[in-house]
């Protein structure tokens, strides 16, 4: 089975580290690979599909060296292989315009201020996951112990599951 990614971009050391120990608890089904900013998450992009692998949720700060984050977000949504890709906006620095781009061309899914907690973050990445895995995975009994397990069972029933 190729794995889902968690993508998580972020310039500040000590942060980007922070989120990849909040995000400890889902490293059993998901992968969690850092970017430091824009170009390396390209970087990053690349080495999970040559992979097989795929990204399914990027976290992104805003203020990053070189290209904004919401400017990044904005591009996953403009191609058409990165568009299913869950987006969260984890910054407390962005400002209501770009906030508003975010959500309009971005189609972000979610919004995180910093400082966040592991309790919001961890209810945050389960629900964005949960939706991605609904929406494009086969298979989602791997995913009930998890993500939302109640979500994924409804899925499966509606699918009409058999053994």
């Amino acid at each position: 089975m190729n794995r889902i990614v968690i993508l998580v971009i972020e310039d500040e050391p000590e942060v980007r580290e922070a989120i990849a120990r909040d995000l400890q608890s889902f490293t059993g089904h998901f992968q969690v690979e850092l970017a430091e900013d824009v170009q390396d998450a390209r970087t990053v992009m690349d080495e999970v599909t040559t992979g097989g692998d795929r990204v399914g949720l990027a976290l992104c700060d805003h203020l990053l060296p070189g290209e904004r984050g919401v400017d990044y977000l904005v591009e996953l949504n403009e191609e058409a292989a990165t568009r299913s890709i869950r987006k969260v906006l984890i910054t407390g620095q962005a400002g209501l315009e770009d906030t508003i781009r975010a959500v309009n061309e971005a189609d972000l899914d979610h919004y995180v201020a910093k400082p966040w907690t592991v309790e919001n973050l961890h209810d945050v990445v389960r629900g964005q996951l949960t939706d991605f895995v609904i929406d494009n995975e086969d298979d989602l009994l791997p995913y009930v112990s998890v993500l939302d397990g109640a979500r994924l069972m409804a899925a499966i029933a509606e699918r009409g599951f058999d053994r």
